[in-house]
C-alpha cells in the first residue's frame, strides 16, 4: 500500500504518490502545520482504492451496491467526533456535508419532520428487525390496482430500500406519513410510539389481506392469554382466551408509594390473582350462590417478538395532572419467560372453556386487567406454550426455549406534558448496539441502555436529579432464541426481482438527485434588476452557471427581462450594482468572455452586491464605470422659480478636489464653475455647504452614492450665511415636504365651488388673483357674516360644559386669532418671508368668505353629518376603536397611488423635489406610531390656557391642490393633495385645512389611514407631523373634536339573554372628574335621539367592558379618572334595568347566574343575584330563593370562557365544576372577585333525559350548529388532543357533524 497526499478542494486531485521508503520529515513531503488538516488517501500500487470489507449487517456498507467508491481517510477526528469517520467526503469528484453524507456506523437516519420522532424510532425498530423487513421485501406490489402514494406497504418498502442502500446521512419520511392520509399539520402533532405502532399494525393487515403476508403481523407479535375466575369454594373455573399484541407493564402501582424495580417483577404483579370476597364475590354456576374466588391472567402463549410497554405516563388525582412516573425499572439483555407460562391443566373436569375472544380485544391488554395487589403465596404452573405455527396443537417446549433477547429499546425524555422519542437498538448481524436519534446515528454501550432504567442511578453526580426526570425507557422489544427460526437479513443477490428493480430506480433517483445537488452548487444566484423602458424598474433573480461567460448571463438576462423586441441586444449590459445605496459600481468592458464564477467571486448563498441589467438607445454609447468611482446625483437649483430640478448622474474620484468636482459639474449641467455652490446632503436633511477648493471629495464625507445640490447665479444671496440663505431655506422646505392625500366629509359646508375658488387662490403663493383683489371688499363682509354662524355654532355644541369651557369653546371658534397669523419663529424654523405670511392672511380671508357665502346654515349640514355617522356605525359592536374608524363608507378605500409624473407644486416646485426616493425608503422603515392617546388622549388642547391658537406660533408650508386622475383610488372631487412642511403641528395642520373643510378646526376630526385601511383618530395637538411619510392618508370628519380631560367613548348594550349579548349604541364624550350620573344624563338624550331609547336614569348602569366580558358596575357617585380609570376609544357596557338599581357598594357583588335542567335538558334565562359578601352560603341561599331548590339540593358551578360562557348541553352535567368544596367565591378554583361572573346551578336529585342514541345525535349537530354561531366550542378543551390516524384511502373522512 502507499499514501499519497491528497489536497483537498473543490475537486480532489492526486498528486504522485509518497515515497514510504523516504527519511524526509512530514513538514518536507509537503504536510500542512499549524493545526491544519492534512488529508490522506490509502490505494494500491496501481494506483486504485482497496475495497471495503463487506459484513451482513444489512446496511450500505455491506449491500454490495457500488461501494467501490467510497473512500477512507486517514487524519483528525472530523465534524462527527469519531476517528475515521467519512461522513464529509464520499465522492472522489466534490465534497458533501456531514449532513448530507452517512454516518460511519453505515446506518442511515430519518428526518424528523417536526414532532415526529415517535415515528422514526418505531420506523427503524421494524428495519432492524430481519423477520419484519425480508417478508416487507417478498411482498410485491402491483401498480395497477393501487396508487403508490397512498399504499402504506410500499411506501414503507421504498423507505427500508433506502434506509438499506443510500448514501445519505438521513432521508425523509414524508412520503410514508403521505400513505397515511397524513398532511403538514400532522408533523406537529406529538403521539405515543406504543398507539402508533398498534395503528400501523392494524393498517397494514388492513393492507395486506387476501396476500401471503395476511398474518405476518399475528405470527411475529401476537400472544395469548387467559383471562379466568375460580372459585375458591368448589374449584370451578370460568375463562376465555384473549388475544394481545403487547403486554402493558405497570411501573407504580396504583395508591402505592413504592415502584416495582424489575420487569421480572412487573411481569408476576401483571398475572397475579386478585381475590373477589365480601361485596365482590363472585355467583359461581357449580356452587349456584356467590362465592370467594380468585380472578387473575395467566400466558398461554408468548410471540416470537415479544413487546412490553413500561406505563410511565399516570394520571395523578390530586393535582388532576397527567404525570410521567421517572422511577427506576432493570430489564434484563435476556428475558426468561418461563416462569410466566400457564400449564393448562388437562386433568381438571371442573374447567370449562369459554370462546376465543382475541378478535374482540383488538390484541390489547387493558390496565384494568392488572392487579394493584402483589403476593408470592400463588405460584404459577411453568413449562408449555402455544406454538404460533399452529392454532391448535399444543406443543411442549423446556424452558430454555422461552429465551428472549433484547433488541430494541424506545426512550422517551422529557414529560407527560411532552418530551422526545429516539431507539437504541442491537444488530444482530454484529452484536452492537446503535442509537438511532432522528438523523443521528451512533455506537452506544452497554452502560448507555442502563441509563435508560430511569431513576438516579447515583453515580451521575450533580445532573441525575434531572436525568431521572427525563430519559427512561418506554417500550421494549425482545426476540425468542429460536436457532430454527431466527433469521438474518436478506443479503443483496437474494433480493426478490422487484426489490432488485425498486433499488435501481431509487439508486438512480438519487444520483439524479445527486447531479442535482452539484448543479446547484455551482450555480450562481444573484439579485438582477433592469429599467425596463416600459415597465420601470424590475426586479428578479439571475440563476446561471458559474462556467457560463458574461456574454451569456447577459442574452439569459434579457430574455428573462422581456426586453426582446424593445431594446436591441447589444443595447444592454450587465454592470455591478448596489441597490440600497443605488450605485453602478463598475462595467464589464472587455470581460465578455470571462465565467460569471470568476467576475462574481465564487459561488456563495449571497452576494454583497446586485446586478443591473443597463440599457441604452442605439444613438448612444455606454459610459465606464470603474472601480473606486463614487456616484452624485446632482439636483440643479433655480432661486429666482425657487425650482429644484431632477437629478443628473455625475461620477467622480474620492481624492478629486471640490475645484475639479465644480469643473465636473459644469461640464454636466452647462453651469459657470466660478460662481457655482455645491450642497453635500449627507444623511437626511443635513446640509453641507462645500466651500474649500482644495478639500478632496472624500474629506468633506462622500460615499458611494451621494446627493448634491448646485447653483449658480450672481445673486447676494451669496453674499449672507448659508443658513440665512434663500438656497438653504429652499433645501430646508425641500427636504421637510412631503406629500398627503387628505379626503373630505361628504356633506362639507365648503362646497366644492369654493374650494375651486382657494385651490386656485392657493396655485400661486406670491400674488393674488386679480379677481380675488378686486372683490376683497365683499369678501371680508361675508366673512364676518359667517363667523358670527361658526361662533354660534360652537356655543350650542358646548352646552352642557362649564363657563369657562364654554368660554374657551367660544374664543377657540373666533376667527380673529387666525385671520393674522404673528411671525414668532425664528431662523432656524421661520420658513417664509412676510409676503409668505400676508399670502395665507389672504388665502384665509378669501377661502373664509367663500364657506360662509355658500353655507347659509352650518349648523344644519354639521348635524346631518354627525347624525349620519351615528347611524353608519350603529351596526357595528366588535371594534375597540372609534366607530368612524371602520365605517362601512370608508372601509373599502385603497391606498392611493402616487403621483408618476411632476406635479407643480407652489413657486414651481415638482412632486420630484418634495422629497427623494431614498429618503422615502427611509420613513418606510420607521416603526409607525399611533396618534391616539393611550393614557390621555384629552391632554394636549388645540387652544392654551389663554384661549389663544396654538398654531399661531409660525407658519410652515402648506399648499393644497385637488387630487389629479391618477389618484382614483379616492373621489378625486372630495380628495386633496397637500404638499405641507411635516414639522407643522397637528392643530396648525387642522387650522389650514379650515379653508377646504367649511368649519373651524374644532369642528372636524382628522383621521389617519393605516396599511389595511383602518383609521386612527390624531387627537395630540402640540405633535407635528413627523411620523407621515410621503402619499400617506388621512380621512376629515365632520364632529366635534376633544378638549383637554375628554376622552371618546363607544357605548354597548348588554343583552344578556339575547343570542348577540353586545349591540353597539352610540359614540359619546366622558370628561374627567364627571360623575357616572353626570355622564349619564348627558348620554340619555343622546340614545333618545339616535337610538329610539326613551330610558329612565334609575333603570339602566354603566359598567365596565372587556371584550364582550361584563364586568364592575359604576355606581352614580363614582368619578372619572378617580373611581374609574378611563383611556382613548374607551368601550363602556349600559345595562337596562327592570327595577330600580340594586347596586350602592362597592362591597356588594353581582353574579349572573343561569339554571340547567338535566331533566329537559335546558338552560334557563340569566338573572342577576346581588351578593352582600364573597359567601359561597349566602349565593346557595340567595340561588335558592329565586329558584326554589332546596338549599342541600343545590350545586352550582363558575362557567368558562368569554361571555355568555356557553357550553353544549350534553357536556355541562359532567364537564364543569360542580359543587366545588370552597366557603367563599374569591378563591381556587373559582376567583369570582368582579361583578359579571357567571354561574350555573342545579338540583342534584333532578336525574338526566335518558336519550337513545338517534336522539343524541340530532341534540349533538343542534347544539355545534348553535354554538359555532355564537363562536363557541362545542367542547371545552384547554388543550385537546388529535386523536392518532392512518387513513386507508389516503385522507382522512369529511365528517361535517365531527368536531
Amino acid at each position: 500500500m502507499e499514501l499519497a497526499e491528497n489536497e483537498f478542494s473543490r475537486t480532489l486531485t492526486l498528486p504522485a504518490p509518497l515515497d514510504h521508503s523516504s527519511e524526509m520529515s512530514l513538514s518536507e513531503s509537503g504536510f500542512e502545520p499549524g493545526g491544519k488538516r492534512n488529508f490522506l488517501q490509502l490505494t494500491d500500487k496501481d494506483g486504485e482504492q482497496p475495497q471495503i470489507a463487506s459484513d451482513e449487517s444489512g446496511t450500505a456498507d455491506s449491500s454490495g451496491l457500488d461501494d467501490s467508491s467510497q473512500e477512507r481517510f486517514i487524519g483528525p477526528l472530523l465534524r462527527d467526533g469519531t476517528p475515521g469517520c467519512s461522513g464529509d467526503y464520499s465522492s472522489p469528484s466534490y465534497s458533501y456535508s456531514s449532513i448530507l453524507s452517512k454516518s460511519e456506523t453505515g446506518y442511515v437516519g430519518l428526518v424528523n419532520q417536526a414532532m415526529t420522532c415517535y415515528l422514526n424510532s418505531l420506523l427503524q425498530t421494524l428495519f432492524m428487525t430481519p423477520e419484519f423487513r425480508n417478508a416487507l421485501y417478498n411482498w410485491e406490489f402491483e401498480e395497477q390496482e393501487e396508487d403508490p402514494v397512498t399504499s402504506i406497504p410500499y411506501q414503507l418498502q421504498r423507505l427500508f430500500v433506502l434506509l438499506q442502500t443510500s448514501k445519505k446521512r438521513a432521508i425523509e419520511t414524508t412520503d410514508v406519513t403521505r400513505s397515511f392520509g397524513w398532511d403538514s399539520s400532522e408533523a406537529w402533532q406529538q403521539h405515543d410510539v406504543q398507539e402508533l405502532c398498534r395503528v400501523m399494525f392494524d393498517a397494514l393487515e388492513q393492507k395486506w389481506k387476501q396476500t401471503e403476508q395476511a398474518d405476518l403481523i399475528n405470527q411475529l407479535y401476537q400472544g395469548k392469554l387467559k383471562d379466568y375466575v375460580r372459585c375458591l369454594e368448589c374449584g370451578y373455573e370460568s375463562w376465555r382466551i384473549d388475544t394481545y399484541l403487547d403486554i402493558p407493564l405497570v411501573i407504580r402501582p396504583f395508591g402505592a408509594s413504592q415502584a416495582y424495580g424489575s420487569v421480572e417483577e412487573a411481569l408476576q404483579a401483571f398475572i397475579q390473582p386478585e381475590t373477589l370476597d365480601g361485596p365482590n364475590q363472585y355467583f359461581c354456576e357449580r356452587c349456584k350462590k356467590k362465592c370467594d374466588a380468585r380472578k387473575g391472567l395467566r400466558f398461554l402463549h408468548f410471540p416470537y417478538l415479544l413487546t412490553l410497554q413500561l406505563k410511565r405516563f399516570d394520571f395523578d388525582y390530586t393535582t388532576m395532572h397527567r404525570i410521567k412516573l421517572n422511577d427506576r425499572m432493570t430489564f434484563p439483555e435476556e428475558l426468561d419467560m418461563s416462569p410466566f407460562i400457564d400449564v393448562e391443566d388437562e386433568k381438571s373436569p371442573q374447567t370449562e372453556s369459554c370462546t376465543d375472544s382475541g378478535a374482540e380485544n383488538e390484541g390489547s391488554c387493558h390496565s384494568d386487567q392488572m392487579s394493584n395487589d402483589f403476593s408470592t403465596d400463588d405460584c404459577v404452573d411453568e413449562g408449555i406454550c402455544l406454538d404460533s405455527t399452529s392454532s391448535t396443537e399444543r406443543v411442549l417446549k423446556p424452558k430454555s426455549l422461552l429465551t428472549f433477547e433484547l433488541f430494541s429499546v424506545m426512550v422517551h425524555s422529557g414529560s407527560a406534558a411532552g418530551g422526545h422519542y429516539y431507539a437504541c437498538i442491537k444488530s444482530f448481524s454484529d452484536g452492537q448496539w446503535y442509537s438511532f436519534n432522528d438523523q443521528h446515528v451512533s455506537k452506544i454501550t452497554q452502560d448507555d441502555i442502563r441509563k435508560t432504567y430511569g431513576g438516579s442511578s447515583g453515580s451521575r453526580g450533580y445532573f441525575s436529579g434531572a436525568f431521572a426526570s427525563s430519559t427512561n425507557a418506554y417500550m421494549l422489544i425482545y426476540r425468542l432464541k429460536d436457532p430454527s427460526r431466527n433469521a438474518k437479513f436478506l443479503a443483496v443477490e437474494d433480493f426478490p426481482d422487484h426489490i432488485k428493480r425498486l433499488v435501481q430506480k431509487e439508486k438512480e433517483s438519487e444520483e439524479q438527485e445527486k447531479r442535482q445537488r452539484e448543479i446547484e452548487r455551482n450555480t450562481c444566484k444573484i439579485k438582477l434588476f433592469c429599467m425596463h423602458p416600459v415597465k420601470m424598474m424590475m426586479e428578479s433573480k439571475l440563476e446561471v452557471h458559474k462556467d457560463k461567460t458574461l456574454r451569456e448571463a447577459t442574452e439569459m438576462a434579457y430574455k428573462m427581462m422581456e426586453l426582446e423586441g424593445v431594446v436591441p441586444l447589444d443595447c444592454c449590459r450587465l454592470v455591478k450594482y448596489d441597490e440600497f445605496h443605488e450605485y453602478l459600481e463598475r462595467s464589464y468592458e472587455g470581460e465578455e468572455d470571462t465565467p460569471m464564477g470568476l467576475l462574481l467571486g465564487g459561488v456563495k448563498s449571497s452576494y454583497m452586491f446586485d446586478l443591473l441589467l443597463e440599457t441604452r438607445r442605439p444613438d448612444q454609447v455606454f459610459q465606464p464605470y470603474k472601480p473606486g468611482e463614487v456616484m452624485v446625483k446632482v439636483h440643479v437649483v433655480n432661486l429666482k422659480s425657487e425650482t429644484i430640478a431632477s437629478p443628473v448622474s455625475v461620477r467622480a474620484y474620492l481624492n478629486q478636489t471640490i475645484t475639479e468636482f465644480k469643473q465636473l459639474i459644469a461640464q454636466a449641467t452647462g453651469l459657470s464653475a466660478e460662481t457655482m455652490r455645491v450642497v453635500l446632503e449627507r444623511c437626511y436633511n443635513d446640509l453641507r455647504l462645500l466651500y474649500v477648493p482644495n478639500k478632496t471629495l472624500k474629506a468633506e464625507g462622500f460615499f458611494r452614492s451621494n446627493k448634491v445640490f448646485v447653483e449658480s447665479s450672481e445673486l447676494t444671496d451669496h453674499q449672507v450665511p448659508f443658513t440665512d440663505s434663500l438656497l438653504w431655506k429652499l433645501l430646508d422646505r425641500h427636504g421637510n415636504t412631503i406629500r398627503l392625500l387628505v379626503l373630505l366629509p361628504e356633506q362639507s359646508p365648503g362646497t366644492l365651488a369654493n374650494r375651486t375658488l382657494f385651490q386656485k387662490v392657493g396655485s400661486d403663493s406670491d400674488v393674488l388673483s386679480e379677481g380675488a383683489k378686486g372683490n376683497r371688499k365683499s369678501v371680508e363682509a361675508i366673512l364676518e357674516e359667517s363667523t358670527e354662524k361658526l361662533k354660534n355654532l360652537s356655543l350650542q355644541q358646548q352646552q352642557g360644559s362649564s363657563t369657562s369651557d364654554s368660554q374657551k369653546s367660544s374664543d377657540a371658534s373666533d376667527f380673529e386669532h387666525i385671520e393674522s397669523p404673528t411671525q414668532e419663529a425664528d431662523s432656524n424654523s421661520s420658513l417664509c418671508v412676510a409676503a409668505d405670511n400676508r399670502e395665507l392672511e389672504n388665502r384665509i380671508r378669501a377661502t373664509s368668505a367663500g364657506s360662509g357665502g355658500a353655507s347659509s346654515d352650518p349648523e344644519n349640514h354639521f348635524a346631518c353629518e354627525e347624525r349620519s355617522d351615528s347611524e353608519v356605525n350603529n351596526d357595528r359592536s366588535t371594534s375597540s376603536v372609534d366607530s368612524d374608524i371602520l365605517s362601512s363608507s370608508h372601509s373599502s378605500d385603497t391606498l392611493c397611488n402616487a403621483d408618476s409624473g411632476p406635479i407643480q407644486l407652489a413657486n414651481g416646485l415638482d412632486s420630484h423635489s418634495i422629497t427623494s426616493s431614498r429618503r422615502s425608503k427611509a420613513h418606510e422603515g420607521k416603526k409607525e406610531t399611533w396618534d391616539t392617546a393611550e393614557e390621555d388622549s384629552g391632554t394636549d388642547s388645540e387652544y392654551d390656557d389663554n384661549g389663544k391658537s396654538k398654531a399661531e406660533a409660525q407658519y410652515l408650508y402648506f399648499r393644497a391642490e385637488p387630487c389629479s386622475q391618477d389618484d382614483a383610488s379616492w373621489n378625486s372631487q372630495k380628495c386633496l393633495v397637500v404638499h405641507v412642511d411635516k414639522r407643522i403641528t397637528l392643530a396648525a395642520f387642522k387650522l389650514n385645512l379650515e379653508p377646504y373643510v367649511g368649519v373651524t378646526s374644532t369642528q372636524f376630526k382628522v383621521f389617519r389611514v393605516y396599511a389595511n385601511n383602518q383609521e386612527f383618530e390624531s387627537v395630540r395637538l402640540n405633535e407635528t407631523l413627523s411620523s407621515f411619510s410621503d402619499d400617506n392618508k388621512i380621512t376629515i370628519r365632520l364632529g366635534r373634536a376633544l378638549k383637554k380631560g375628554e376622552y371618546r367613548v363607544k357605548v354597548y348594550q348588554l343583552l344578556v339573554n339575547e343570542p348577540e349579548p353586545c349591540k353597539f349604541l352610540v359614540d359619546t364624550v366622558f370628561a374627567k372628574a364627571m360623575t357616572v350620573r353626570q355622564s349619564k344624563e348627558e348620554l340619555l338624550p343622546q340614545l333618545k335621539e339616535q337610538c329610539k331609547l326613551d330610558l329612565s336614569i334609575d333603570r339602566v348602569r354603566l359598567r365596565k367592558k372587556t371584550w364582550k366580558n361584563p364586568g364592575t358596575v359604576f355606581l352614580d357617585y363614582h368619578v372619572y379618572e378617580e373611581d374609574i380609570s378611563i383611556s382613548s376609544n374607551w368601550e363602556v357596557f349600559l345595562e337596562v334595568l327592570d327595577e330600580p338599581e340594586k347596586m350602592k357598594s362597592m362591597s356588594q357583588l353581582a353574579v349572573l347566574t343561569r339554571r340547567w335542567s338535566p331533566s329537559t335538558m335546558k338552560l334557563g334565562p340569566f338573572q342577576e343575584v346581588i351578593l352582600e359578601s364573597s359567601s359561597v352560603e349566602e349565593l346557595k341561599e340567595k340561588l335558592s330563593e329565586i329558584s326554589g331548590i332546596p338549599l342541600e339540593n343545590l350545586e352550582f358551578a363558575k362557567g368558562r370562557g368569554t361571555f355568555p360562557c356557553d357550553i353544549s348541553v350534553l357536556e355541562i352535567h359532567q364537564d364543569l365544576d360542580w359543587n366545588p368544596k370552597v366557603s367563599t367565591l374569591n378563591v381556587w378554583p373559582l376567583y369570582i372577585c368582579d361583578d359579571g361572573a357567571v354561574v350555573f346551578y342545579r338540583d342534584s336529585t333532578e336525574e338526566p333525559l335518558e336519550l337513545s342514541e338517534d336522539e343524541r345525535n340530532e341534540l349533538m349537530k343542534k347544539e355545534s350548529s348553535r354554538l359555532l354561531k355564537t363562536g363557541h366550542r362545542v367542547s371545552y378543551s384547554p388543550r385537546k388532543e388529535k386523536a392518532l390516524k392512518i387513513y386507508l384511502d389516503g385522507g382522512p373522512a369529511k365528517d361535517p357533524g365531527q368536531d
